[in-house]
């Protein structure tokens, strides 16, 4: 993986074919662009991969006091610049509060997006502040892995079955987090979850673990181009508890939808 490099404003992570379809990956909270080791891996050279690292994570800028109230806003913005950005349409792919960014992202520019991939995202409340329990228990976290790392390391290989480069990936984040941001600024805003299924313009892949609580009701919106996996024995990072299940569901849908042509096809379905 290359060094991070300016994009815009936030740092970008990029590995894979430069020549190759580009796919970008949108992480989780407290994450960054540098925990995707075994997606990474399994792709090898197949992708043009851009890893950013959202606002407030990794190298990417920290949110003014400014910014803190619009969060939701502002790392939206973020994406929606790289994606202007990119010579073509990409294959978006965002797990948890990266997969909200990138169902809003591909609702505000799907004529940028070739494909999207969710994995089990954040589903929002229309809270514009912070839970407190929820910010303090990230807070602890990180604080726990930033006074004994070897320790967290050991913990999640006895409690997960993650492999050890994910692990490793996972807790090296931890210090690189705002930590205003996790107190103020950790909030999703506009509550549509069902609606924005339903008016996705781009092919979908929701992929969810059995127990989905954040998930959208599937009866609740009706969109021929939302496709669903259930992955058995996964939990809320489904890439990471159950990678084979993962990277087989993804790897076909982004094989189906690697012709342009195939894309505008579905589109123009859809309209009719």
């Amino acid at each position: 993986m290359s060094a991070a490099d300016a994009t815009g404003e936030l740092a970008v992570h990029r590995s894979g074919n430069p020549d190759a379809p580009t796919v970008v990956l949108l992480h989780g909270v407290t994450d960054s662009g540098t925990t995707w080791p075994d997606l990474l891996a399994h792709w090898g050279e197949r992708y043009d991969v851009l890893a950013p690292d959202l606002r407030g994570h990794g190298s990417s800028p920290r949110f003014t006091p400014e910014q803190l109230p619009q969060a939701p806003e502002v790392m939206l913005a973020d994406v929606v610049a790289l994606l202007d950005a990119q010579p073509e349409p990409v294959f978006l792919i965002g797990h948890s509060l990266g997969g909200l960014l990138a169902l809003r992202a591909a609702l505000a520019r799907p004529e940028r997006v070739r494909a999207l991939v969710v994995e089990d995202p954040a589903r929002p409340t229309g809270a514009h502040t912070p839970d407190p329990g929820f910010s303090a228990m990230l807070l602890g976290q990180t604080h726990v892995v930033i006074a004994d790392r070897e320790a967290e390391i050991a913990r999640m290989r006895r409690e997960t079955p993650w492999s050890d480069t994910e692990i490793e990936a996972w807790a090296a984040t931890r210090a690189d987090v705002d930590q205003e941001y996790l107190r103020h600024g950790l909030f999703l805003g506009d509550a549509a979850w069902e609606e924005a299924f339903g008016a996705l313009q781009v092919p979908t892949l929701l992929v969810l673990p059995e127990e989905a609580p954040m998930a959208p009701r599937l009866d609740g919106f009706d969109n021929p181009l939302v496709r669903v996996v259930v992955v058995p024995g996964a939990g809320h990072c489904v890439r990471r508890d159950q990678p084979d299940a993962f990277h087989a569901a993804v790897d076909a849908f982004l094989a189906e939808h690697a012709d342009l042509a195939r894309v505008a096809d579905l589109l123009e379905a859809r309209e009719n």
